[in-house]
């Protein structure tokens, strides 16, 4: 039997919720992030994104991700390079605002964070890996403060939210 790899199809239909795949792990964090986090997600932190998997093959992942408007992703890392195509809206990275067809690279352990734009960010992420981490690098309470009252602000919205529409 070989072991090359064959072609398969990967539908999107068959795509895996992100919280299911078991693809990424958390590192530790301090007793303000958990406090924070755990803040964060009972204020109603997953009613502003959707994240599925859609491929995940050993040394290779693929995962769509849909941050809705004003959502609040903390500063952090990742122990495996990522290349992340922005399908639809927007999302500003620095002083860079990108939109769609526009890619980002960031590799492993780069701390790093984006703000979607104001009819949010689908985008999708392409890793050389079907295994990685997510070290948590917002350490104060002030940050997940300010989360808790952007998800406040915003879950309602959410909750209605369309996907931005493709152009260009």
């Amino acid at each position: 039997m070989s072991d090359e790899p064959k072609m398969r199809i990967f539908r999107a239909a068959d795509g895996v919720e992100f919280n299911e795949a078991g693809c990424m792990t958390m590192t530790p964090s301090s007793e303000v992030q958990n406090a924070g986090f755990g803040k964060m997600l009972a204020a109603g932190l997953a009613d502003g994104e959707e994240i599925k998997v859609l491929v995940s093959l050993p040394g290779f992942s693929l995962t769509h991700v849909w941050f809705k408007k004003d959502f609040p992703l903390p500063l952090h890392s990742h122990d495996a390079d990522c290349v992340y195509y922005i399908v639809a809206g927007s999302l500003q990275l620095g002083t860079e605002t990108l939109g769609p067809r526009d890619s980002f690279f960031v590799p492993a352990n780069a701390a790093y964070t984006y703000s979607p734009g104001p009819e949010g960010v689908e985008l999708l992420e392409i890793r050389n890996a079907d295994q990685f981490d997510f070290r948590n690098l917002a350490k104060s309470a002030a940050f997940y403060d300010k989360a808790v009252g952007t998800i406040a602000a915003n879950r309602a919205d959410w909750k209605q939210a369309e996907r931005p529409k493709v152009t260009g």
